[in-house]
């Protein structure tokens, strides 16, 4: 892991693996469908960034000439870039490298700690316990703002809230967001792509961004969870 990539901003897949971390148990939400959320949120960042475009029925592919440079985002721009493919086919390809180096990114950033124990006195594992970084309390915040206060949301909070309902994974967060029927509703308004004005994103970028979104849900909430 480099100095530069330690300093870019964390990218949206870092920002969701983050707040599927579970500090209390040292866990990660959602594992059984970790892989195709990660690579929803990918996609997502990609289309933010302006690297990704539709291509109808639920196809996407890169925009040409325009690579990101991010290291965890260029493999799916250039899986992409080889020829339009269909959402699910994108996230079944990409996701399942992601948990690995995403998870290394925030260990590095110091978002999520490392602690070596050993197992029945004898095996040495590593567990995993909150950062010094406060990050994921802002984040969570975000979108506790969003999905029970009512605020308008930016692109970002409103994709990274609806990859987080696609994950499954809400009803684990009740401490922090309570699990109602209103929070359920605009938590699904989300994942349709239903995002508000959100003056902070480019129209255009705006409409890819929630198509992708929308596209990544719908193939994430169809794929078995056992």
């Amino acid at each position: 892991m480099t100095t530069e990539a330690r300093l870019d901003a964390p990218t949206l897949v870092e920002d969701l693996l983050l707040l599927l971390f579970q500090p209390r148990s040292g866990t990660i939400a959602g594992e059984n469908t970790l892989f195709y959320v990660l690579g929803g949120a990918v996609l997502a960042d990609l289309a933010l960034g302006g690297h990704l475009t539709t291509e109808g029925r639920g196809r996407v592919s890169s925009v040409a000439g325009h690579p990101p440079s991010d290291g965890l985002l260029r493999p799916a721009w250039d899986y992409l870039a080889e020829k339009p493919r269909g959402v699910q086919t994108a996230l079944a390809a990409i996701g399942p490298a992601l948990r690995k180096p995403v998870l290394e990114r925030l260990i590095a950033r110091g978002d999520i700690d490392q602690e070596p124990r050993k197992v029945l006195g004898l095996f040495r594992t590593t567990a995993l316990r909150d950062g010094r970084t406060e990050r994921r309390a802002r984040l969570l915040a975000d979108v506790r703002r969003v999905l029970v206060d009512g605020a308008e949301p930016q692109a970002r909070v409103a994709a990274l809230a609806a990859l987080l309902s696609a994950s499954g994974t809400l009803p684990q967060f009740h401490r922090e967001i309570p699990w109602t029927s209103p929070v359920i509703s605009r938590a699904k308004e989300l994942e349709r792509g239903d995002w508000g004005a959100d003056a902070a994103a480019a129209a255009v970028t705006r409409t890819v961004t929630a198509t992708v979104v929308n596209s990544a849900v719908a193939a994430i909430t169809v794929l078995p969870r056992s």
